[in-house]
């Protein structure tokens, strides 16, 4: 059986952008990510070793957010690859990171970079 693990709406502060102010300032960034398992022991043992554990990946995306970068496509790719050295039973990386409020001269919500495998 094939299974998904979701995280969504992981929220970090954090120092990416090309602009002098987003480096010193910082804005709010939201990641949200989704990623396939081949076989899922986990259903039959309830054991944590028998899946990817949420804890690990969310330790990941910080780790690689705390990362300061000038672009979002630079921070995916990273968080991509790690999660992929660290898991390499993980498939069909959905990966999408928002900044909020993006200094554009004009009201916009976010801005978005979206990373999918094929």
């Amino acid at each position: 059986m094939k299974g998904k693990i979701e995280l969504q709406g992981m929220k970090f502060h954090a120092y990416h952008g090309v602009l002098p102010q987003e480096t010193r300032v910082g804005g709010e960034f939201v990641v949200n990510l989704s990623f396939s398992m081949s076989h899922l022991r986990s259903l039959q043992t309830d054991n944590l070793a028998d899946t990817i554990s949420y804890a690990e990946v969310y330790e990941l995306v910080k780790t690689e957010m705390e990362v300061p970068s000038q672009l979002l496509e630079h921070v995916a790719g990273r968080i991509s690859a790690a999660l992929k050295t660290h898991f390499p039973e993980l498939s069909g990386l959905r990966l999408k990171i928002s900044k909020k409020s993006p200094p554009l001269g004009g009201e916009v919500e976010s801005a978005s970079v979206i990373l999918e495998d094929e």
